[in-house]
């Protein structure tokens, strides 16, 4: 029992250092990829910034010219509408589609809201709840009172005009 191991001895192992050495490429390998990736990167992150910012001006002079060309159309549209409305004016017809401040003058049920939208006046009358139940609180509603919607006519077109 003096000797229990029996089996050879196993060789040696190289030191533990010289193994990294060998398998680690040197620091300066390394810090230079880095340096290198970083300057691609920094260059590629600048010509997206230039594209971008030229997209950014085309972008804001595509919008420019939208909005001048609204500005045209719907300058060009209320021409056109103030020219069919004298023209209607001057053949004694009443313009169906009516100016918002000439409806308030012909209407004192109707004002003007902030959009220039005309509306209807507030009632007297609270009617919090539905039209039954205000009519029910208050006496004094009468049938009368209620406001009608009045649509302008269909206009009947000639079938043989059509494209």
């Amino acid at each position: 029992m003096a000797d229990s191991d029996s089996s050879p001895p196993l060789p040696k192992a190289a030191p533990l250092s010289l193994q990294k050495k060998e398998n680690i490429p040197p620091i300066g390998t390394k810090i230079a990829d880095l340096q290198s990736w970083r300057s691609k990167l920094d260059t590629q992150v600048k010509t997206y910034r230039d594209e971008l910012s030229e997209l950014k001006k085309s972008l804001n002079v595509e919008v420019d010219q939208l909005r001048s060309e609204f500005q045209e159309l719907r300058t060009t549209l209320q021409q056109q509408q103030d020219d069919v409305s004298s023209s209607l004016r001057t053949l004694g017809l009443q313009d169906v589609s009516g100016d918002p401040k000439d409806a308030q003058a012909q209407d004192p049920k109707v004002e003007d809201n902030q959009d220039g939208l005309v509306l209807p006046r507030q009632m007297d009358y609270d009617v919090s709840g539905d039209a039954k139940d205000a009519q029910a609180q208050d006496p004094k509603v009468e049938e009368d009172d209620k406001e009608e919607l009045v649509l302008p006519k269909k206009l009947e077109y000639d079938e043989g005009s059509e494209n």
